[in-house]
């Protein structure tokens, strides 16, 4: 899949977004090795601490039906659909991408237009915190 397709994605995935606290509207698309993919949006909590990113939305989904081994990931997010500028996950998200992948798992960082950046999880999560520490 193209990188371009994949953030197309994540943009149709943003439409998903249950936001209405913040207005801020996030959308993912999750590769597997195997070609499928996997959307999510974030999901907002009056509460606040039960609000879900659209990146560990798109993840827990892949895991949940069985899925280990992920390719890329494409982000986008912005107010109101506005993705005017780059979008980057949350220490969260970055540390549960380092649950189920290795520092060359691709992070593609979208925003309007087709511009985008293709960053490795490596490059925004440097040592990072993995089972092998446990060891």
């Amino acid at each position: 899949m193209e990188d371009t397709e994949l953030i197309a994605l994540a943009k149709k995935a943003a439409e998903n977004a249950y936001v209405p606290y913040s207005g801020y509207t996030v959308g993912a698309a999750l590769l597997t090795e195997n070609g499928k993919v996997y959307l999510g949006c974030n999901i907002e909590n009056a509460a606040y601490g039960p609000t879900n990113c659209a990146e560990r939305t798109a993840f827990f989904k892949a895991v949940s039906e069985g899925e280990r081994k992920f390719s890329a990931l494409a982000v986008v997010g912005g107010k109101n659909f506005d993705f005017k500028d780059y979008f980057t996950p949350c220490g969260v998200c970055r540390q549960v991408m380092a649950e189920f992948c290795d520092d060359k798992f691709r992070v593609l960082i979208g925003k309007n237009g087709d511009e985008y950046l293709s960053l490795t999880l490596g490059e925004i999560l440097p040592y990072s915190f993995s089972s092998e520490k446990l060891k």
